[in-house]
């Protein structure tokens, strides 16, 4: 693959003046009977990985006006030809690329940036390959496969400059704002516990080894991880098999863990100490916990209590203080209080946390100025550490001390050899 000097938005718009009097003159889109800027103003986007997810949030960035989806890449042919046919489908001609090979649209000098919507085990590897091919980074969570592969993500975007956002995308809703700002604000006095509920995790059954479907290329999907035998029930299930995975306490504990550690102001650092229990159906094909209960804690006695349990419905966040407490769910978007007179804004609850607009919004005003997304590459591993750190104690099965600034578990050698993993070559972060 060619990896190109990166050439920020910034630059390439200051080049684009400089170069104004020598260079023909751009007529804007309207002059052409099409709406929004001039396509000279757009930011070109490209989107790696097609599945169900990318297929609910990609509405939300074919509706700024200021981006232009013009390339698409996925391992498997009808999802590569679904992605296609849904880009075209909303600009109304037949413009958008498909590439079988991710690397190939990393390598086009026409993609300013990427939507990364694979499974995890791609997240780090392929954001940091897109960060050295001059791409900025818009990426589905969580972020890492492992902590010391989110590490490495987060160094590569600050060494290269990128402009990441993690979608962890409740930072831009409205109803998760408020309870950050009350939480801050001591209306509901001194935080001294988040509790976050996940649901209870499925299991998956064993079905044996089968053929690769017809336009599937099964090695490109494992990517870096594993080889194994294909089955239906491993690809589907993938989120529930360490190799490729890590269950609800991730997939949506990160949000949780975000969301509170952004109340708690402490986006650089993380708890000292994890302690929990969990159950596990030893007979399921897959590997990750059914039920869970966990306790992270700060140096300053701060806990987040983790659970994983109930209906995929019952999922929440609660500040709790020393005077009160906030709680939104996940399910509906109602904010509770007590005493109720804090939930003084009934607006609040207006959006959603699907609605993923002003999260995409606020990376691509940041392309613009090459400033900080909201929920940058530190914050996102920071969330995403302490939900590896209680999946990692859950396996090991005992508590572990954890040193958030060497980013290493204290006296623990078996712990700290799970912090990373081989990956296959070529593969690496």
């Amino acid at each position: 693959m060619n990896v190109r000097t990166h050439l920020s938005r910034r630059s390439f718009l200051e080049r684009g003046t400089t170069a104004a009097l020598a260079a023909p003159l751009v007529l804007p889109g309207s002059a052409l009977g099409k709406e929004g800027p001039a396509p000279s103003h757009r930011i070109a986007m490209g989107v790696i990985g097609y599945g169900p997810r990318c297929a609910a949030i990609l509405p939300h960035f074919l509706a700024m006006a200021d981006l232009r989806c013009n390339a698409v890449s996925d391992c498997r042919a009808d999802r590569l030809a679904a992605a296609k046919q849904a880009v075209d489908a909303h600009y109304g001609d037949d413009a958008c690329t498909a590439h079988a090979d991710f690397r190939t649209l990393l390598d086009r000098a026409d993609v300013d940036a990427v939507l990364i919507a694979t499974g995890d085990r791609w997240h780090a590897p392929m954001s940091s390959l897109a960060a050295r091919a001059g791409k900025d980074i818009f990426c589905e969570k969580p972020v890492s496969l492992t902590i010391a592969e989110g590490r490495a993500m987060a160094d590569t975007m600050a060494r290269y400059g990128t402009v990441y956002q993690a979608c962890h995308q409740r930072r831009s809703v409205g109803t998760y704002r408020f309870q950050v700002e009350v939480a801050r604000s001591g209306m509901i006095g001194k935080v001294h516990t988040i509790l976050c509920q996940v649901w209870e995790g499925p299991t998956v059954g064993y079905e044996p080894p089968q053929p690769v479907p017809d336009g599937f290329d099964y090695d490109a999907w494992l990517g870096p991880t594993p080889w194994r035998p294909y089955s239906n029930a491993y690809v589907r299930g993938w989120n529930y098999f360490w190799n490729v995975g890590g269950g609800p306490l991730i997939g949506m504990g990160c949000h949780y863990t975000d969301i509170a550690q952004w109340g708690l102001e402490r986006d650089d650092t993380g708890p000292v100490a994890y302690e929990g229990t969990a159950t596990w159906n030893r007979a399921a094909y897959s590997e990750t916990p059914v039920t869970a209960e966990c306790t992270c804690t700060y140096a300053d006695g701060v806990k987040i209590v983790l659970r994983s349990s109930g209906a995929f419905a019952d999922r929440y966040i609660r500040f709790v203080g020393t005077d009160g407490w906030v709680q939104v769910d996940d399910q509906t978007n109602a904010v509770t209080t007590f005493p109720e007179s804090i939930r003084r804004d009934a607006s609040i609850s207006a959006r959603s946390w699907a609605q993923t607009g002003d999260h995409v919004r606020n990376w691509l005003d940041c392309i613009k100025s090459r400033g900080r997304p909201v929920c940058h590459p530190e914050s996102a591993h920071r969330a995403n550490t302490i939900c590896h750190a209680v999946n990692l104690g859950l396996r090991l099965g005992r508590s572990l001390r954890w040193d958030p600034q060497a980013e290493r578990f204290l006296d623990d050698a078996q712990a700290n050899a799970k912090l990373h993993r081989a990956m296959r070559p070529p593969w690496r972060v």
